[in-house]
């Protein structure tokens, strides 16, 4: 259990399958991400253990998280798939915690040299997330449009850009 910014008393921890539906209330309350089903984010909690982290408050429960994986074909990639924080703890360094929480861990597991997240356009509060965690590790940003918007089964879902953040300085490993 790594402490959190000093701004929050929250504490990040690996997530447990009990943690499932949290995540999904969660996601579903963050208005920002692409809502999944339940079962979704109690198989991540199982399967993809070692690379989310969630954070708690001072009750243990879950205030926020960060699902990701190590890319099969870039296993030096630290994939962010979802990254989210309660309304009630946003603003508060939650999510920048969350992020180098994560990527430091996985580094000192696995190694990884990169971290790569999508972003849609008009998601300024991500933006600036990754930009920060790319200036706090020492790292260059760049972008490309990884999925555009007509790849989407439904008309009306933004592209979504890859950050790509690396190589990694010394604070992620």
């Amino acid at each position: 259990m790594t402490p959190m910014t000093p701004l929050t008393t929250a504490r990040t921890t690996p997530p447990t399958i009990a943690d499932g539906a949290e995540l999904w209330r969660i996601a579903r309350g963050s208005g920002e991400l692409d809502l999944n089903s339940p079962y979704t984010y109690l198989l991540w909690c199982r399967d993809f253990a070692d690379t989310t982290a969630v954070a708690r408050d001072s009750s243990g429960r879950p205030i926020g998280f960060v699902t990701g994986y190590l890319r099969p074909d870039a296993p030096e990639t630290l994939f962010v798939w979802q990254i989210a924080v309660e309304d009630s703890h946003r603003g508060s360094g939650v999510a920048g915690t969350l992020l180098d929480d994560l990527s430091a861990r996985v580094a000192a597991t696995h190694g990884i040299s990169r971290v790569e997240a999508t972003v849609t356009p008009g998601n300024l509060a991500s933006d600036r997330l990754f930009r920060s965690y790319a200036r706090r590790h020492g790292a260059e940003v760049t972008q490309e449009v990884l999925f555009p918007s007509s790849a989407f089964p439904a008309a009306g879902h933004d592209s979504e850009v890859l950050y790509r953040i690396g190589p990694l300085g010394d604070t992620a490993s």
